[in-house]
C-alpha cells in the first residue's frame, strides 16, 4: 500500500495540510508560508486517524523491526504514539519541552531503561530542530534512538542537513512534494502553482514565489 498518496488525500481532505498560495499566511518568524499545516485535526476525524496510525505502524514494522519503546513529542505526537503504540502492542512515553517544576520533575514520561531501543513519534518535521531536541533527551537517559516516525515532511534541506548531523533517520508518510502534486491533481490548487509551492519549499525566506 502506497501510504504517501493515501495520507496526501487525507491530510488534504481535511485540511490538516491547507495550500493558499495566492493569500500567503504569516509565520511566527515573518517568513510569508503558502502552506498551513496542523496535523492534530487528524484526531477528529477517525476515518483519517486510522490510515495515519496503521501508517505509523507500518512504517516502524518496515524500518525499525527492532524497537522496544515508542516516544511521542510533546505535544502533537502523543496521541500518535500512543494509538500506534497500541497497534503494535508496544509501550510508549512522551518527553516533555522541559523538565516539570514539580514532584519528580520529569522530562521524560512513562517508563524507560538506559539501553532501550526508541523511535520518536512526531507529526510533522520542518527544520528539524523540535524533533532533535527530544531525540537528545532520550540520548541523555541512555536510550538507543533508531530513529523517528512521523506523518509528514516539508524535506527542508535545513532540517535534512541537521538530522544527518545528529545522524537521526527519519521515515514519514507523506512529504511536501507527493502532497503539492495531489492537490494539483485533485484541483485543490492550480498545477501552475506546484513550481511556486516547491520553490518556497526550498528556499523559505526568499518570496519571489509570490506573484
Amino acid at each position: 500500500m502506497d501510504y504517501s498518496i493515501v495520507i496526501a488525500k487525507d491530510l488534504l481532505k481535511i485540511k490538516a495540510v491547507f495550500f493558499r498560495p495566492e493569500e500567503p499566511f504569516i509565520w511566527a518568524s515573518g517568513i510569508k508560508s503558502p502552506v498551513y499545516c496542523d496535523n492534530r485535526l487528524t484526531l477528529t476525524a477517525p476515518d483519517v486517524r486510522t490510515d495515519v496510525e496503521n501508517g505509523l505502524a507500518s512504517l516502524i514494522r518496515e524500518y525499525y523491526p527492532d524497537v522496544e519503546v515508542l516516544m511521542g513529542t510533546s505535544t502533537a505526537g502523543i496521541a500518535h504514539a500512543a494509538i500506534t503504540g497500541h497497534i503494535l502492542g508496544l509501550p510508549m512515553g512522551y518527553v516533555r519541552s522541559g523538565a516539570k517544576d514539580h514532584g519528580r520533575q520529569n522530562q521524560i514520561e512513562g517508563r524507560l531503561l538506559p539501553g532501550q531501543k526508541v523511535v520518536v513519534v512526531e507529526d510533522l518535521i520542518s527544520t528539524g530542530g523540535s524533533v532533535l531536541e527530544v531525540v537528545n533527551v532520550l540520548r541523555e537517559a541512555g536510550a538507543e534512538v533508531l530513529g523517528v516516525a512521523s506523518i509528514f515532511t516539508y524535506g527542508m534541506q535545513k532540517g535534512i542537513d541537521r538530522m544527518a548531523a545528529a545522524n537521526v533517520q527519519n521515515h514519514s508518510l507523506t512529504n511536501f512534494d507527493v502532497i503539492a502534486a495531489v492537490a494539483a491533481e485533485e484541483g485543490y490548487i492550480r498545477k501552475e502553482d506546484v513550481d511556486r509551492l516547491i520553490a518556497f519549499r526550498n528556499c523559505p525566506s526568499d518570496e519571489s514565489w509570490i506573484r
